[in-house]
C-alpha cells in the first residue's frame, strides 16, 4: 500500500573520528517529546514527498523540544531494481513490531511512505488525533555522547513497575542520492534525518530512583552530509512504542 546546499562533510560516520572532542550533553523537555517516524525507501516512488515534508521540520518551533522526527528506510523494496543504501532489515522489523501494536486490521499493514506519532500510524490525508508533545510531566531524557559511547538518563516523574529500555541513532542530514533504477530512477534524493546507525540497551534504576544506559553505536555507513544529530527514545523493554524522547544537533562532524 503506498500513498501518491551548504558546507559539505565527507566522514565515515564513526563519533570515534571525533574522540578527541569534549563530550556533548543533549537534554530534552521534562514535558512529554513526540517520537515521529517516517518508514520510507529510495526504491518507492511515491516516498519523495514525504520526505520533503519531514525534511521541513528541521525548520520547525517544535523542531526536538516537542518533536524528535526520525527515517527509516526498509529493505522489503530491494527486489524492485534499486538497493537502497541506508535500509536494514531492523527498522522493517520495527515498522512491523509497531503494526502489531495497532488496534485495527487496517492498521496491522505495513507500506511506504509510513508516518507513525507516538506508535500511532498517522494516515495521509487525515488530521492526527495525537498530540504533538504535550505538559504531562514524564521527566527529561538526556543523551551525552562521548565518541561512540553514548550515555542514556531519564529521570522519570512517574513511578515505573516495567523494564525500560533506550534505543539512540545518529542521523544524518542534506545527503543526497542519484538512484540509477527501480521507481525513482534519474532522480536526486534529499535525505535528511537519516538514521545511519542505531543501538538499543537495558536502562537500569539508579540510586536515586532515575535511569541508566551505557550504549555503544556501530559503525554507520559512509555519507556526504550537511549536518549531524543525535537522538533516542524510552519504551517499555520489548515494546516499540515510545514513552518519552529527545534530539538534538552535534556540533561538527562526528
Amino acid at each position: 500500500m503506498r500513498w501518491t546546499s551548504g558546507l559539505s562533510l565527507v566522514a565515515a560516520l564513526s563519533l570515534s573520528a571525533n574522540a578527541g572532542a569534549a563530550p556533548q550533553t543533549i537534554t530534552g523537555s521534562a514535558d512529554h517529546v513526540s517520537l515521529f517516524e517516517l518508514y520510507t525507501s529510495e526504491g518507492c516512488d511515491s516516498c519523495p514527498p514525504a520526505e520533503q515534508l519531514i525534511s521541513r521540520l528541521q525548520q520547525s518551533n517544535a523542531l526536538w523540544t516537542q518533536l524528535v522526527p526520525v527515517t527509516f528506510h526498509v529493505d522489503y523494496w530491494d527486489n524492485e531494481g534499486w538497493k537502497d543504501p541506508f535500509d536494514s532489515h531492523r527498522y522493517t522489523e520495527r515498522q512491523q513490531a509497531l503494526a502489531e501494536h495497532a488496534n485495527s486490521l487496517t492498521g496491522k499493514v505495513i507500506y511506504t511512505p509510513e508516518f507513525v506519532l507516538d506508535g500511532v500510524a498517522q494516515r495521509p490525508g487525515q488530521p492526527s488525533t495525537a498530540p504533538v508533545g504535550g505538559d504531562t510531566k514524564l521527566g527529561p531524557l538526556s543523551l551525552t555522547a562521548d565518541g561512540r559511547k553514548v550515555t542514556v538518563q531519564f529521570a522519570s516523574t512517574l513511578p515505573r513497575s516495567e523494564a525500560l529500555q533506550a534505543e539512540v541513532v545518529l542521523m544524518a542530514f542534506g545527503v543526497d542520492v542519484a538512484v540509477g533504477a527501480g521507481e525513482n530512477k534519474g532522480k536526486t534524493l534529499r535525505h535528511d534525518f537519516l538514521v545511519v546507525s542505531d543501538v538499543t540497551g537495558a536502562l537500569t534504576r539508579t540510586k536515586d530512583g532515575n535511569y541508566q544506559a551505557s550504549v555503544t553505536l556501530p559503525q554507520a555507513v559512509t555519507v556526504k552530509a550537511t549536518r549531524y544529530a543525535l537522538a533516542g527514545w524510552v519504551s517499555a523493554a520489548g515494546s516499540p512504542v515510545p514513552i518519552q524522547a529527545a534530539g538534538g544537533w552535534l556540533a561538527g562532524a562526528p
